[in-house]
């Protein structure tokens, strides 16, 4: 298949190549002419053969809008927008609504898979027709681990989806970083990165965050070289409200999210862990420790 997509940051340029090594072509689209196949999006959707498919993977919000709502004015009826990312479930909606009004059919993917996609494979969770999921399923197939690509159900619910599994995700990691923040407290001083890799071999709590939290103790026993400031990329809010507008009790989720707030006013060990870990499965950019002035780690590095 021939496809366009929009978009080439950390997870963008790992599906463009993940596509390419699978015997797809993709041409791609940035604002950055450095890693960009064509110098607009106009560009890209003249060398794509009707009836298109078109991948955004930017941003959620602002730059999703408008990458979108350009490329309405660019396709025809029949053609196909994936749209990646993070978006808010209920803003995949109206999209799909305002490109059915144009005949052009909207997918939505929730991603999950971070800097590790590339190699590992990519975890989608896809809502839309039946007829446009299964044209675009041999993308979603090379993209994906054997199991890891299922049709949710129309659209919208791959970001609802994808939001709930975002959610989870912020309990995980709070449930870690405040278990490794107690073995820190200990009396004596403890083997953190032996411990994370016991547990990594037979016990209930091993996982693939416990396997990348090992991989960060044993890079920085201390996590002396990273502050304690975790972000949130939004879909830890949307859960949490979620929550609320459906009375679904989630204490652990809102806990999770709150903590990454207290995040930004202390420096606890267990916030470190938190902030290394998102380092290490999606290659998010760290805040150095005061003193330390050799900028944030971001992917690749």
């Amino acid at each position: 298949m021939k496809i366009g997509l929009v978009g080439l940051g950390r997870m963008g340029a790992g599906i463009r190549e993940r596509l390419r090594r699978a015997g797809h072509e993709v041409v791609g689209y940035d604002t950055d002419p450095e890693v960009s196949d064509a110098g607009s999006l106009g560009e890209m959707v003249a060398e794509l053969p009707a009836p298109r498919i078109v991948w955004v993977m930017v941003p959620s919000g602002g730059p999703t809008e408008q990458s979108i709502g350009a490329l309405s004015s660019l396709l025809a009826p029949d053609d196909i927008v994936v749209e990646g990312g993070n978006s808010h479930y209920r803003d995949s909606r109206r999209r799909a609504d305002e490109l059915a009004a144009r005949g052009i059919h909207l997918v939505d993917c929730g991603t999950s898979g971070g800097i590790w996609g590339l190699s590992e494979g990519f975890c989608l969770m896809v809502g839309g027709s039946a007829e446009a999921v299964s044209r675009v399923g041999p993308l979603f197939s090379a993209l994906a681990p054997p199991g890891g690509y299922l049709h949710v159900g129309p659209v919208g619910s791959g970001h609802y989806v994808k939001m709930i599994h975002n959610g989870i995700e912020y309990a995980m990691l709070q449930a870690y970083a405040e278990g490794f923040d107690l073995l820190d407290a200990y009396d004596e001083e403890l083997d953190l990165g032996a411990i994370a890799s016991l547990w990594n071999h037979g016990s209930v709590v091993r996982s693939w965050l416990l396997e990348l939290a090992e991989r960060a103790l044993e890079r920085d026993p201390g996590l002396t070289g990273i502050r304690a400031h975790v972000d949130d990329s939004g879909e830890g809010r949307w859960t949490v409200l979620e929550a609320v507008e459906r009375e679904v009790p989630a204490a652990a989720i809102a806990h999770s999210l709150f903590a990454r707030f207290d995040s930004r006013r202390e420096n606890g060990f267990g916030l470190r862990l938190i902030a290394a870990l998102r380092r290490e499965f999606g290659g998010h950019a760290t805040q150095p420790a005061a003193g330390d002035d050799s900028g944030g780690r971001t992917a690749g590095e």
